[in-house]
C-alpha cells in the first residue's frame, strides 16, 4: 500500500481534537510542515509525555510526512518552557542527522491553535475560514504523527486524568473504554458531586456524574478533568442560551475586552465579539455585524478570561454561528483583501499561568506525569463517528468474533475514517456504535 493508503487503512485522524481524517489532510503538497507539539490547553500532559518517550519516532514521522508532501521546511513547534521535551527532540534530530527545525514559542493560550501557530512559526496570517494549506502549510499534532508512524490500526489513546481524582495520572486505554473506568484508574473521584470535562478546560465538554459509565473514549480524547459540580467552569456550561442572552442584554458594558483579547482578531481577522454582544442585547442576532461570529474558533478567551462582567461571548458566537448556518449564510472574504495583524498582538497574548489562576485550577497543576497506567476493559463501546465526516459503515455481523486491530467499520470512499476493534471479543452492532465484549 502507498503511504496514504496505509494511513487510511489504519483509521488515523487528527488526535488533537478536531478528528479530521489524516489521509485526506496529507493528500497534498506544501512548502512547510509544522508539527504542533504545543499542547496549550491547561492541565493536559499527554503530548509532552509522548514527546519525552518517543522523540525518535516523532522526528522520523516528521521527516516521513515532510517528504511525502514535498515540504521544503519541516518544523516541530514546542513551548519554550518545556525544556525536557525540547532537549529530547533536539537530541533525536541530531542523532538521526535530519534537517528539521525546532521552533520555541511562548507560554500563552491558545498557542496551539492552527492559525496562531502558523503566525508564530511562519509569520503568515491565514485568511478567515481558510486552512493552512491555502498558504502552502500543513499542520498536524504529535499523537497523529506517532499514529502515522506506527502503521497499525488506531486502537488506543493516552489520556491525562486529573483534577479532583485521588491519583492524577496518564492512562493508556482502548478506544471504547468507559469514562467511569478511566477515572477508577486514577483512584476515582475524591469528592461527591462532580462533573468531568472531556478534553481541556477551555474547549472541552462536560459530562455528568450519572453519564460517565455510558460515555466512552474516542480517538480524539486527550484529557479528563474532574471538577466540583459547582465549579465556575461547570456553572458556565449549565446556563441556557436564553439566560446567556438575557445577561448580555442587562450587563454587557461594551468595553471591547472580548474583542481586544480575541486571538483571531489579533491575527487580523474581522471578528468583533463586542458587536455581536451588542446585537444580542437588542435581540438582533441576524444583524450584519453578527456575521463575524462565523469566524470564531471557540477558544474561550473572551468569556473565560477577558470579560470583566463574567458574560459568555463565545457561547453567543456559537449560537449566532449556528443560526447563520441554518439559514445557509456563509462568510465570504473580500476578494484581494489581506487582513493586517494587530499591532497589539504580542502584548495581548494570554499567559497560561495567569489563565490557570483565573480558571481556579492552580491546585490541579501537576508537572510530572512520567508513568502510564495501561488497562484493557472487558467491553468496548466503539463509536462509528469519531472523526469529521460521515460515520463508518459496519462490516461485521452480530455475534461475530473479532480481534484487536481488526477492521469493524469502513468509510469506503466517503470523507471519514475506518474504525477497528480495540479488544478481542464478540460483536454487537448498534446504530451509532459497535459493542465488542470479551467472552
Amino acid at each position: 500500500m502507498t503511504f496514504l493508503e496505509t494511513i487510511k487503512a489504519s483509521g488515523v485522524v487528527g488526535a488533537g481534537g478536531a478528528g479530521f481524517p489524516t489521509h485526506v489532510k496529507l493528500n497534498a503538497k506544501a512548502d512547510i510542515l509544522i508539527i504542533n507539539a504545543i499542547e496549550c490547553e491547561p492541565l493536559l500532559e499527554t503530548d509532552k509525555y509522548l514527546i519525552r518517550n518517543f522523540p525518535e519516532d516523532l522526528v522520523k514521522g516528521t521527516e516521513k510526512i515532510g517528504s511525502e508532501i514535498s515540504a521544503k521546511k519541516k518544523v516541530i513547534a514546542l513551548k519554550s518552557k518545556n525544556k525536557k521535551e525540547i532537549a529530547r527532540v533536539r537530541e533525536a534530530i541530531q542523532n538521526l542527522k535530519l534537517d528539521i527545525e525546532v521552533k520555541e514559542v511562548g507560554n500563552f493560550y491558545p498557542a496551539g491553535d492552527e492559525q496562531m501557530l502558523v503566525r508564530e512559526v511562519a509569520g503568515i496570517t491565514i485568511l478567515p475560514t481558510q486552512i493552512p494549506l491555502s498558504k502552502g502549510i500543513v499542520v498536524t499534532n504529535v499523537a497523529t504523527v506517532l499514529d502515522v508512524m506506527s502503521e497499525m490500526p488506531v486502537t488506543h489513546r493516552v489520556i491525562t486524568v486529573t483534577g479532583e481524582v485521588n491519583s492524577p495520572t496518564l492512562i493508556k486505554v482502548p478506544v471504547g473504554t468507559s469514562i467511569k473506568e478511566c477515572l477508577e484508574l486514577a483512584g476515582g473521584p475524591k469528592i461527591d458531586g462532580f462533573k468531568v470535562i472531556l478534553g481541556g478546560p477551555m474547549m472541552g465538554k462536560p459530562c455528568n456524574e450519572e453519564d460517565i459509565s455510558k460515555t466512552y473514549v474516542t480517538k480524539t480524547l486527550g484529557g479528563l478533568i474532574v471538577l466540583p459540580e459547582d465549579h465556575a467552569i461547570i456553572n458556565r456550561h449549565n446556563l441556557s442560551i436564553k439566560h446567556i442572552l438575557s445577561r448580555a442584554a442587562s450587563a454587557c458594558i461594551q468595553c471591547r475586552m472580548c474583542t481586544d483579547l480575541c486571538p483571531r482578531y489579533l491575527n487580523g481577522h474581522p471578528l468583533y465579539p463586542h458587536l455581536v454582544m451588542r446585537a444580542a442585547a437588542f435581540s438582533d442576532t441576524k444583524a450584519e455585524s453578527c456575521k463575524s461570529a462565523m469566524l470564531c474558533c471557540e477558544c474561550g478567551v473572551c468569556e473565560m478570561y477577558a470579560c470583566p462582567m463574567g458574560l459568555s461571548p463565545k457561547t453567543i458566537n456559537q449560537y449566532v454561528k449556528t443560526e447563520f448556518l441554518k439559514a445557509n449564510v456563509r462568510w465570504e472574504n473580500k476578494e484581494g483583501l489581506e487582513y493586517e495583524v494587530s499591532d497589539m498582538r504580542e502584548y495581548r497574548k494570554v499567559p497560561t499561568e495567569r489563565l490557570i489562576r483565573r480558571l481556579d485550577l492552580s491546585k490541579y497543576v501537576k508537572h510530572s506525569f512520567d508513568d502510564v497506567i495501561e488497562y484493557e476493559p472487558s467491553r468496548a463501546i466503539i463509536s462509528l463517528k469519531q472523526h469529521i465526516g460521515a460515520p463508518a459503515t459496519p462490516i461485521v455481523d452480530e455475534g461475530e468474533y473479532v480481534v484487536k486491530g481488526q477492521l469493524i467499520a469502513s468509510i469506503g470512499e466517503s470523507l471519514g475514517a475506518n474504525v477497528h476493534s480495540s479488544i478481542d471479543g464478540l460483536v454487537s452492532v448498534k446504530e451509532d456504535y459497535i459493542i465488542v465484549e470479551k467472552r
